[in-house]
């Protein structure tokens, strides 16, 4: 099995490419992947694949039954949107859309999931069980397209046994993977707080409260939320990333905006911060004057991957590739919307190296000038469907 998906891997390696361009050159934004979604069902429909379309709005959830279909469900999973920003790369595959472009790889991670289906479908009589396979919209927009999969009813009829998604990493040169047990990414929770007063003159702050200096004082109070009540052992971060308020050298205004947000590792912990955090910007703004509308926005939560599932998923990914080619990858304070699943069913979230530092390909995600090296469409497609018929 393992020398027949090398093989038909290598025999579509060109096809691959050409998807991820096509895709690469045609990016949409969350929940507006229509087009997305339909170059996604052509191509399902050319492999002679069936599929429910519209789920959760522009998401494909397709199935290839093997032998025994009931014996086994395991799901594979990839992300379709792409990011508000300009691509910057001088490329013949460089985005057509003004202000979008796939600065995180989703076109790979379309890409590499259509070719393990391409795949898995050609050898659907030599494996045992059902692969279900979510593309899924929203990935980069609250409140995450895959919890609106999980409300559509992706993950039931069949129900998976487990799941498996990968990403792309740049810092990773291609040809090797990374896998991590237990937890893996950060929740991420968005805040945002406003403090109020009847604003004055600046040469008068005693007859108002001075905003300005409160805000101040709440964004290094904040702080200690994290560095005294948090357990130094579980990663936590608490970044403000907006301040804005004022207009002018000589008035003290009525409001000041912060935005910021909120990742943890420990969801106990998550809520229990969320709590801290009301707290004390409401007591403080309020000994000192002011008036505060707080909103904790909750996102998506921790990801974890399950030990057993991913202790297979690297063993056969070693086989697959080579233990020397498969690594330790270490915790991540970024989000991800694969952890929805994560929390309903065993799931394992991999990295898919698609660096090449000696052809200059290192620019991180969300940048851009991110793109990746290409063989790397291979390497994921033929891994992820050899882990899927081995499961």
């Amino acid at each position: 099995m393992k020398e027949r998906i090398k093989s038909l891997a290598k025999t579509y390696a060109s096809d691959l490419i050409a998807c991820r361009r096509h895709l690469h050159a045609h990016p949409e934004l969350s929940f507006q992947e229509y087009e997305t979604s339909q170059f996604i069902r052509s191509k399902l429909d050319e492999y002679g694949i069936p599929y429910t379309a519209n789920v959760a709005g522009t998401g494909v959830v397709a199935l290839i039954k093997g032998k025994n279909p009931e014996k086994k469900v395991i799901a594979l999973r990839a992300d379709i949107d792409a990011l508000p920003i300009e691509e910057a790369n001088d490329v013949p595959y460089r985005s057509q859309t003004p202000g979008v472009m796939h600065a995180c790889g989703h076109d790979v991670h379309t890409t590499v999931i259509l070719g393990a289906a391409r795949i898995l479908q050609e050898v659907r009589s030599e494996f045992e069980g059902t692969i279900k396979i979510l593309f899924q919209p929203g990935e980069e927009k609250h409140p995450g397209g895959a919890s609106l999969m999980i409300k559509d009813g992706a993950l039931e009829n069949p129900k998976p046994n487990a799941i498996l998604g990968l990403h792309v990493l740049p810092a990773m040169e291609t040809g090797k993977l990374g896998f991590r047990a237990g937890q893996y990414m950060a929740s991420a929770d968005e805040i945002y707080i406003t403090v109020k007063s009847k604003g004055g003159h600046a040469a008068a702050p005693h007859l108002t409260a001075d905003t300005i200096l409160i805000a101040s004082n709440l964004v290094v109070s904040l702080q200690q939320i994290i560095s005294r009540n948090n357990n130094p052992f579980s990663p936590s971060v608490l970044s403000i990333c907006a301040f804005n308020g004022g207009f002018t050298t000589n008035v003290i205004p009525s409001e000041v905006k912060l935005m910021g947000t909120f990742r943890a590792m420990d969801e106990t912990w998550r809520f229990k911060a969320h709590e801290l955090i009301r707290k004390q910007s409401t007591e403080l703004v309020q000994a000192m004057g002011a008036e505060i509308d707080i909103d904790i926005l909750v996102g998506y939560p921790m990801l974890y991957n399950n030990e057993t599932v991913t202790a297979t998923a690297r063993s056969l990914a070693e086989d697959y590739m080579g233990k020397n080619n498969v690594e330790d990858t270490e915790l991540r304070m970024g989000a991800e919307d694969f952890a929805y699943y994560s929390q309903v069913i065993p799931a394992c979230f991999f990295r898919l190296g698609t660096g090449n530092k000696a052809r200059g390909i290192t620019h991180g995600v969300h940048t851009p000038l991110f793109d990746v090296d290409e063989s790397a469409l291979e390497i994921g497609s033929g891994t992820m469907a050899y882990l899927a018929t081995q499961f």
